[in-house]
């Protein structure tokens, strides 16, 4: 016990500095400043992530909070209106080292750390529109996750689309064809030609929900609209136009799905996803049996489930006459190849007239162009407030 006691007493006389922390009497000097103290809410070598960072200063109040990881990266945050506790703007993120510096008023100083354990299930995101690209007007930023999202407002709160000219515009939740969640950002309209657009989700350190884990990186993408260029296939005059700025520049022979039944064309509003090039197309796929098995040129995907755009030699005397095809809308190969090398990935392509199998699911493809932005803006998380200006 007499060991304890000694220790304690060279502590004391430690934290004073010069020695000056007593008087002559052995009492503490009323003059003479304590030691910073702070406190922090996470503590600990492998403390769970996934809520803010909380400071808290024991006397007085802070100047100055500053919060870094291993790398630089710094939490941004801000101090109570009496001075007396900091608290991050965003979660801690999973296993990241963190120091703690603060600073007080009067001047004094005092530092620690701590560090978050890993996160026992990741949670990832894939984003439908590369770094530095160029798309159509009618292409929406979607967001496919690995895992379930329950907490769908959480996550919604940490992306932000900015815009060259404040395009208003709403996420929006859906099921992807594959099953995931997914929550897309589609303009009130589409895009102006020429708006750059930029999307950040700071989701690190957020948590999905039950079963679906807590994100571990932060994520962005920044693209640009290229021309106005829209397509209309019409299943009635078997024909697709082409209209560059408001103006038709080409009109193409096609033939759709044969009306009735399975093989016939989806309708409504599309958005070209992507350029496939030459691809083998098996019916049994699609649940269409062997109708149909061949390398087809000049393919462009229209929906997740199977349906194109592409060159279809073969049917060449169906071409503005007869919709005989089986889903998809066919051309010529001269007309395929000069179209393909035109189009850009996220032009709109609309099908109208009789004949269709109706619109496809919203998730099958880009179909949230078939909504009214109304409708759209209800299927935010942050409803009431979900509609976003960049």
């Amino acid at each position: 016990m007499v060991g304890t006691a000694l220790l304690a007493a060279a502590l004391t006389a430690c934290g004073g500095g010069s020695g000056g922390a007593a008087s002559g009497d052995g009492k503490a000097d009323p003059k003479q400043k304590q030691p910073m103290a702070i406190s922090v809410n996470l503590t600990g070598e492998s403390v769970k992530a996934g809520e803010p960072v909380k400071v808290t200063i024991a006397d007085g109040k802070f100047a100055q909070v500053k919060v870094t990881d291993g790398k630089g990266g710094e939490l941004p945050g801000l101090i109570s209106a009496d001075g007396k506790t900091w608290t991050s703007e965003r979660n801690a993120s999973p296993a990241t080292e963190y120091k703690v510096e603060a600073q007080s008023t009067d001047s004094q100083s005092a530092n620690t750390q701590f560090k978050t354990s890993a996160a026992d299930k990741v949670n990832k995101v894939s984003i439908n529109v590369s770094k530095g690209s160029t798309v159509g007007v009618a292409m929406p930023v979607s967001l496919v996750f690995d895992n379930p999202v329950k907490n769908k407002a959480e996550v919604e709160k940490q992306l932000k689309v900015t815009t060259s000219n404040n395009t208003e515009g709403s996420w929006g939740w859906i099921k992807d064809y594959s099953g995931k969640d997914r929550v897309d950002w589609r303009p009130k309209e589409y895009w102006k030609s020429g708006t750059d657009v930029k999307v950040d989700m700071k989701l690190n350190g957020v948590d999905s929900g039950p079963g679906g884990g807590m994100f571990a990186r932060d994520y962005n993408t920044e693209f640009k609209i290229g021309k106005d260029r829209r397509m209309e296939v019409s299943l009635d005059t078997k024909k697709m136009s082409v209209s560059e700025d408001g103006q038709v520049v080409r009109t193409i022979p096609i033939s759709a799905g044969t009306p009735g039944g399975k093989k016939a064309s989806w309708s409504g509003k599309m958005v070209l996803m992507s350029k496939e090039g030459t691809i083998r197309m098996d019916s049994q796929t699609v649940g269409l049996g062997d109708a149909y098995d061949k390398m087809v040129d000049y393919s462009m995907r229209l929906t997740w489930s199977g349906m194109y755009a592409h060159a279809a030699p073969w049917n060449n005397a169906a071409f503005g006459n007869t919709n005989s095809s089986s889903g998809c809308v066919g051309m010529s190969d001269a007309n395929a190849k000069s179209f393909y090398e035109s189009v850009q990935v996220g032009d709109p392509f609309e099908v109208v007239g009789n004949g269709s199998k109706g619109n496809a699911d919203v998730g099958n493809g880009y179909g949230e162009w078939n909504m009214t932005f109304d409708q759209w803006k209800a299927k935010s998380a942050l409803a009431g407030g979900g509609a976003q200006n960049g």
